[in-house]
């Protein structure tokens, strides 16, 4: 008789997704909120660090971005670091077909590697990144299928993201991503799989042919809209940069402009419900479904207006939390889990639910065991950082500095640590966020459950000194567990 077949998993993730798009009023997501209705939902999910290619490393490594090296946006995953299915036991591995479909971010981009079988990108934009052996002149799927439905690209040989957000939506990037996702699953048929499939939206440009589903004129606002009195000089230096300069053609000087541009965010979340939805009814026309392990979640989350900034890359929850669902095969029932949940738990997780522990050491650990019972709160702490490359430490340090960012900041030299220092960042099951930042000399210490929207930062309370002395030796041990030597202290 032959062994029952393995769990597929299907791994959906999108880029720059805030926390509170799901189950929001303010936000139309009926596909990804009736998914979550039947899964695993994690209340308080955290990246590793808010932005776009060191995040994914970890999703895809178990290891944090110190440990797995793609510490900043366009440095490549080294070869050695393995990936979900190349921790597979090698039997195991053999059964499944694995196909990766969308943005990677992660080095030579269009092109298959890490133990994936097909490989389909999207973004051209990377060429110059490529490694030295990669041909630069090669074309992504995605490019290749508008070419051939007659449109002309905008730059040279490639297609723009701007571009590319101007198409009709039967043509767009979520629109060819979930054709392609769904194809697979229908090639698929039985036979096991794994599927990532990975949407740019709702990263910026924020516009697209789903830009008019919102009213900027009636639609809500963070209740943390604008600068608020104890921002740090990080959030300080960012919000005078957005109000001076914009973002696209949105005049952020304007409470009319971030209107404009959290429309235009907000439609993109709906066009990406959208294609999650074609993708989960092709899993259910293929008798699939209830043998499929299904994540959705984002690499990070987005300001969007909260504090005046735009983006990501700070240590506030609209930039580090993300929304995160697991559906267990045959899942039905909601399960909240509350407590924070590190995305670095994420692969040892995967792969005690596709039947192996770890093979090698990962920094996090399985929550397999919580998953499916009854309501369970998570009790750890778990750590957010900030790493910059020092390739881009030396471009900011060599660039030019407005003389609006130099009177925010005081000093060029404190415009450069706030810009590019390390940030280690504690976030405690018993809901304190502490963020140290030693050579600026700006510590944060946040109180969540009391102060959610972050406006009032505790580090220089003396009541609390004690407090951040144990959470700076919490941070201690983390690091000597993990191999990280960034410093704590000046």
């Amino acid at each position: 008789m032959s062994p029952p077949p393995p769990p597929n998993l299907l791994f959906i993730l999108t880029d720059e997704q805030r926390f509170d798009t799901l189950f929001s009023e303010d936000v139309s997501l009926p596909n990804i909120n009736r998914l979550a209705s039947g899964s695993c939902f994690f209340e308080e999910a955290y990246c590793t660090q808010p932005v776009c290619t060191p995040s994914r490393g970890s999703l895809m490594t178990g290891l944090y971005p110190h440990a797995h090296g793609a510490v900043s946006n366009n440095t490549p995953l080294p070869p050695d670091r393995r990936c979900l299915p190349e921790l597979l036991p090698a039997e195991m591995r053999a059964r499944y077909r694995a196909a990766y479909h969308g943005k990677w971010h992660l080095g030579d981009e269009i092109f298959a590697q890490h133990g994936f079988d097909e490989w389909i990108g999207l973004e051209d934009q990377y060429a110059p990144h490529y490694r030295k052996h990669r041909d630069q002149n090669a074309l992504s799927p995605y490019t290749r299928w508008l070419l051939e439905q007659g449109f002309q690209p905008d730059e040279g040989a490639h297609f723009s993201r701007d571009r590319a957000c101007c198409l009709p939506e039967a043509f767009g990037k979520p629109a060819f991503t979930a054709q392609e996702a769904c194809r697979f699953l229908n090639q698929a048929g039985r036979d096991p799989f794994i599927l990532f499939v990975n949407f740019l939206e709702p990263h910026m440009p924020f516009f697209g042919p789903r830009s008019g589903q919102y009213d900027p004129a009636t639609l809500r606002l963070p209740e943390n809209f604008g600068p608020q009195a104890e921002d740090g000089l990080p959030l300080r230096l960012r919000t005078e940069r957005f109000r001076r300069e914009g973002f696209e053609w949105y005049n952020l000087q304007t409470e009319a402009g971030w209107r404009q541009m959290t429309a235009g965010y907000r439609g993109l979340c709906s066009l990406v419900d959208e294609m999650v939805g074609r993708i989960l009814s092709t899993l259910e026309a293929t008798g699939q479904a209830d043998n499929t392990i299904i994540v959705f979640t984002s690499d990070h989350g987005e300001m969007m207006g909260s504090h005046g900034v735009l983006g990501k890359s700070v240590m506030n929850q609209e930039a580090v939390r993300v929304p995160l669902v697991v559906r267990l095969p045959g899942q039905r029932k909601m399960q909240r889990i509350s407590g924070p949940f590190s995305q670095i738990d994420l692969m040892p997780t995967l792969l005690e639910l596709m039947g192996t522990p770890p093979g090698e050491a990962l920094h996090g650990q399985s929550r397999a065991p919580l998953l499916g019972g009854n309501d369970t709160r998570l009790v750890e702490d778990i750590v957010v950082s900030w790493n910059e490359h020092p390739e881009d430490i030396e471009a900011l340090a060599r660039a030019s500095v407005k003389e609006e960012q130099l009177a925010v900041a005081g000093s060029r030299e404190r415009y450069l640590a706030a810009m590019t220092e390390p940030v280690r960042t504690l976030i405690t099951a018993d809901g304190w966020r502490f963020s140290t930042s030693p050579e600026l000399g700006e510590p944060q210490l946040f109180h969540l459950r009391e102060d959610p929207f972050e406006r009032h930062n505790l580090a220089n309370d003396p009541a609390q000194a004690s407090l951040m002395s144990e959470l700076t030796r919490c941070l201690g041990t983390w690091q000597k567990r993990t191999g990280d030597t960034a410093p704590l202290s000046s």
